[in-house]
């Protein structure tokens, strides 16, 4: 296996067909699916992730960014949509127009800077007009939202309204029960408001990962889906939920990314020594330690010190020492290992395994953010 950065990324192609196939299964016919890819399609790669998913026939992908929308747009194959669903970049704003990139907008000021850019390039903006209704973070606020009525059909020429949204605040918890429901209302008043006004967007659309599952009576016709896509649940209350739901005990969705790595060195240890940094792993017996050029700098998280596992010819070993910006050290002492055998940070190998909910919580990190933090510029294949 060839390295970069010292590791390696493998995407299972099998995976990402049976997650888009389950996704597909809860969401049912008539609703499109936009597949999230921001932060480098949760650290699995967009120039990897997005044609992969296009051959599944997924043709509509959500970013946070103009920059990220631009990364779709050089992947995409089959001219499928690229969505913006927060930053516009000021130079970005003739691009997304003259590409017909859609975009949320949430304040007027973006509403002007696509509206006169249209103007000049005579073209229209798509945009999603995004309602406030609790969250508290980005979108209109009812009090505006017959102003925005105004404003785009004083403005048809420019802005084509193709759609009307909100955000849920943590469909993933029940803990939040009421407060979705009391998102949803208000955005029922925000679209009968705006039919009310002859305004008709292109798709109506609420729903993530979490949603889809737990609230699937608020599909509508599009729904916005990331972490399941990668084989992940939003949150173990989600999963839990959807099992003894469906009385199953096995996953139905799979995890798309495996990390590897190989062990660049092996040491022996005598008894009473401190092993890497200061004194943080004293050697209570003589000891064999291998060597594994990954550390916090490639996403390796620092508190997986003297807590991590890792998985060597089948057999877990323990993380030893500090966790440094390049390598981390472990314990080797009772297998036989030499140098260049794989090492498995997350995935498979034999019967064990290293799922991302089990290297999260060793860390104490979301699967979101562990998996987002991983360098960017490891090599990711598709297997």
């Amino acid at each position: 296996m060839t390295y970069n950065n010292s590791s390696v990324i493998e995407l299972d192609k099998e995976a990402i067909k049976t997650n888009i196939g389950f996704v597909r299964d809860q969401i049912g016919e008539g609703v499109r699916l936009s597949a999230v890819v921001k932060a480098n399609a949760y650290g699995h790669g967009i120039s990897q992730m997005v044609p992969e998913m296009e051959s599944h026939g997924v043709d509509h992908f959500s970013v946070f960014s103009s920059f990220e929308a631009r990364e779709v747009h050089n992947a995409i194959r089959n001219n499928s949509t690229v969505m913006v669903m927060g930053d516009i970049a000021s130079e970005d704003v003739e691009w997304i127009i003259e590409n017909n990139i859609e975009c949320f907008v949430y304040n007027f000021g973006t509403l002007e800077r696509l509206t006169e850019a249209a103007k000049k390039s005579d073209r229209r903006a798509f945009v999603h007009i995004e309602l406030e209704t609790g969250m508290n973070r980005h979108g209109f606020r009812q009090e505006q939202w017959k102003k925005v009525c105004e404003y785009l059909k004083k403005n048809e020429k420019q802005l084509r309204f193709e759609g009307l949204c909100t955000h849920f605040a943590g469909a993933e918890s029940s803990a939040n029960y009421k407060r979705i429901k009391d998102q949803q209302s208000l955005f029922d008043k925000g679209q009968k408001l705006f039919r009310e006004e002859g305004l008709k967007p292109q798709s109506i659309h609420t729903s993530c990962s979490a949603a889809i599952l737990a609230y699937p009576e608020y599909n509508n016709d599009l729904v916005r889906v990331g972490i399941l896509m990668y084989g992940l649940w939003p949150s173990t209350e989600i999963e839990m939920t959807y099992k003894l739901k469906n009385n199953i005990k096995a996953s139905p969705i799979k995890p798309v990314l495996s990390w590897r790595s190989r062990i660049t060195d092996i040491s022996k240890v005598d008894t009473g020594e401190f092993i890497g940094y200061g004194n943080a792993y004293l050697a209570e017996t003589d000891m064999k330690v291998a060597s594994v050029p990954v550390g916090y700098g490639y996403g390796f998280n620092r508190s997986l010190s003297n807590v991590g596992r890792v998985i060597v010819n089948g057999a877990r070993l323990s993380v030893i020492g500090v966790v440094n910006m390049n390598m981390f050290l472990i314990d080797a002492s009772n297998v036989d290992v030499k140098i260049n055998d794989q090492v498995t940070i997350i995935g498979e190998d034999g019967d064990k395994s290293i799922n991302v909910s089990h290297f999260g919580n060793l860390s104490d990190t979301l699967n979101y953010e562990l998996l987002t933090r991983i360098d960017k510029d490891i090599r990711r294949i598709l297997v």
